[in-house]
């Protein structure tokens, strides 16, 4: 029984990681430069895009993905993206500020949308793509306090589900990856606001909020997370389409 397997090779694609300079979306980043693929990176902060790009060789886009009406029209020559920029903020729905509620969902749900849209002709063209969108285990579960961050999740899975119908034709692959908390700086801030909302010290929220659910009780870390999604973007994964791939220690296994 021949039991090789070939390495994973990103060799010649081209990748756009959104909020890529840090957490998840930097490990995505340093993971699929190491396996042969160029990289832009897309965030916020340009002088920590600017930094990473550097250190991979790789280029930077500066933006405000929560300005959508500015994505609405251009295009995008890439083979692999990664929807990951995200923010968070925790409220009761009847406390939960308006405008606070439409930016995640822009953020997170519209963005991805329009760099879709903008990705998926250069994709169809030369029959091959990768859409990779970083949701949650709150795509597949909710929390309370938190019914922005678990609409858009939502959201985001319907969307995945779409664009993996839609392209399945055209070679091109559309799925979701699931992780439960994992050890980011955007997961350290919500201690404070899970603390005070929860009423309980900040050293009690990791194990009596965050890790409550899971069978396997540790965070999960940034380099799990770019392992599956470098195995995603690659030609391995060619029949994996459609899919919400948990790393979530057993959370929705109940």
């Amino acid at each position: 029984m021949n039991t090789t397997t070939n390495a994973i090779s990103l060799d010649g694609r081209k990748a756009l990681i959104t909020g890529g300079a840090s957490g998840i979306g930097a490990a995505c980043a340093r993971a699929f430069t190491q396996a042969g693929a160029h990289v832009t990176i897309c965030n916020l902060n340009e002088d920590a895009a600017r930094d990473l790009a550097a250190e991979l060789g790789g280029d930077h886009w500066a933006v405000d993905l929560s300005d959508t009406a500015a994505l609405e029209d251009f295009s995008l020559e890439v083979d692999i993206l990664v929807n990951n920029a995200g923010v968070q903020r925790i409220s009761p729905i009847h406390e939960f500020d308006p405008e606070n509620w439409r930016l995640i969902n822009r953020l997170m749900l519209e963005a991805p949308f329009l760099l879709m849209r903008a990705a998926l002709p250069h994709m169809y063209e030369q029959g091959f793509g990768r859409i990779i969108n970083i949701s949650s285990v709150h795509g597949l579960r909710a929390s309370a306090f938190k019914s922005a961050y678990v609409a858009a999740k939502h959201g985001l899975e319907g969307l995945s589900k779409v664009a993996a119908l839609e392209g399945g034709p055209h070679g091109v692959t559309s799925n979701c990856i699931n992780p439960a908390y994992v050890r980011t700086p955007l997961v350290e801030k919500q201690i404070e606001d899970q603390a005070n909302i929860h009423g309980i010290d900040p050293g009690e929220v990791v194990e009596k909020i965050m890790l409550t659910e899971s069978a396997v009780k540790r965070l999960v870390e940034s380099d799990e997370v770019a392992s599956l999604a470098t195995w995603l973007a690659s030609d391995h994964a060619g029949m994996v389409t459609g899919a919400a791939c948990t790393i979530d220690g057993g959370w929705t296994a109940s």
